[in-house]
């Protein structure tokens, strides 16, 4: 079974897992850890291990300490990206992508669970909660990189207000993007905004927020995928618990 979903509804919420992450599927049109200065031996030169250096923290052991987990949201599910999400993601990184208006790049990057900027690791898990599925990607920095690439995704949700199609394995035509609140604040900066998308005929709302702590980047992005299974409209809301805590633990 899927997210502990009896069997007859196991079959429907894969599609829609499947939909959710990889709205290209259906046409959405849709490290190093630097070490410290070490000591180096006078008739060598070479770096000189100490006992008081202490082992240092990869990009991505920091970031699975600082991912949002079950315990911290009860009544959801939470599991990290898995092979079958990366078959059917929209890319596989930013370098696979094409945007029409160069400006909007991040928000795709956004609306796919690609990380923004120059980063030194990301990482992404999906948080279910009934037929919403809402996806976190925390990405880190070098000191200072995390400030621009959020600002290069304040620029694009000003900038891209018309729509903007993306182009990787298939062709995602994006409808719109609006600014709004963010349903938590947090961290030393943040921003949302919606997009609209239309599938068949039909429109779906999508949501997203950023968070900037330091160096480290938390991006929430929502979406109904039975929606887009079932052929009706979608508006799905960011889970203000799910932000919250995540931002929580980014200190």
């Amino acid at each position: 079974m899927i997210f502990g979903l009896p069997p007859n509804e196991e079959s429907s919420m894969k599609r829609a897992a499947l939909a959710a992450s990889t709205l290209s599927l259906i046409s959405l049109a849709a490290l190093t850890a630097c070490g410290g200065d070490a000591d180096s031996d006078s008739a060598t030169g070479e770096p000189r291990p100490t006992a008081s250096r202490a082992k240092q923290v990869t990009p991505a052991e920091r970031l699975a300490k600082l991912m949002v987990t079950k315990k911290d949201v009860p009544g959801f599910s939470v599991k990290p990206s898995s092979k079958e999400d990366d078959e059917y993601a929209f890319a596989q990184s930013p370098d696979d992508v094409t945007v029409d208006k160069p400006a909007c790049a991040p928000l795709v990057y956004v609306l796919n669970q690609l990380p923004l900027g120059e980063s030194q690791g990301d990482l992404t898990h999906s948080v279910l909660g009934s037929s919403q599925f809402t996806y976190v990607t925390l990405t880190t920095y070098a000191p200072g990189k995390a400030e621009s690439a959020f600002a290069g995704l304040a620029k694009g949700v000003d900038s891209c207000g018309g729509g903007f199609t993306a182009k990787a394995k298939n062709t995602a035509t994006y409808d719109s993007a609006t600014s709004e609140k963010p349903v938590a604040e947090g961290g030393d900066e943040s921003l949302a905004f919606r997009s609209t998308m239309t599938v068949k005929g039909i429109t779906h709302t999508m949501h997203a927020q950023a968070v900037r702590k330091g160096d480290v980047l938390a991006v929430y992005f929502s979406v109904d995928g039975m929606a887009i299974v079932q052929d009706r409209p979608g508006d799905a809301k960011l889970p203000a618990t799910v932000v919250k805590a995540q931002n929580a633990k980014l200190g």
